[in-house]
């Protein structure tokens, strides 16, 4: 029996097929663990996750006001966060963050559950939550 071998054209009935371009790759300027502000709310936060590029729902970027709507080809973090009145979950673009330098731990409820130790900026990911 002879060997056999497809091409890129005997797999699609012989159209041809074009590379499908990848989308930029984005790096992250925040890790999990570290405490972060808004640039332009006043609230602060530990981040808990990172998603390289947006990936919340449509209906949610477009309740953003247009004239401070952040692009969706970068990095946006998943915060526990604080501000003076309460404690919540907040999805934040990269562009809009920057680090705390105010070196005190944040006020979250869920934290405990997530990191150990909070030391020079940021907080340590539990063991049992690490890959």
């Amino acid at each position: 029996m002879q060997g056999f071998q497809n091409s890129p054209s005997d797999l699609d009935g012989g159209a041809t097929v074009s590379p499908v371009a990848a989308p930029a790759v984005s790096h992250a300027e925040f890790t999990i663990g570290d405490v972060v502000r808004h640039r332009l709310f006043d609230f602060r936060g530990v981040i808990y996750d990172v998603d390289p590029v947006f990936s919340n729902s449509e209906e949610w970027y477009q309740a953003i006001p247009e004239d401070i709507r952040p692009a969706k080809d970068q990095p946006f973090y998943h915060l526990l966060a604080e501000n003076g009145e309460s404690s919540y979950i907040a999805y934040v673009s990269e562009q809009n963050l920057l680090p705390d330098e105010s070196d005190e731990p944040v006020d979250h409820p869920e934290i405990a559950g997530l990191f150990d130790d909070y030391a020079a900026g940021r907080y340590r990911l539990r063991r049992e939550r690490t890959h």
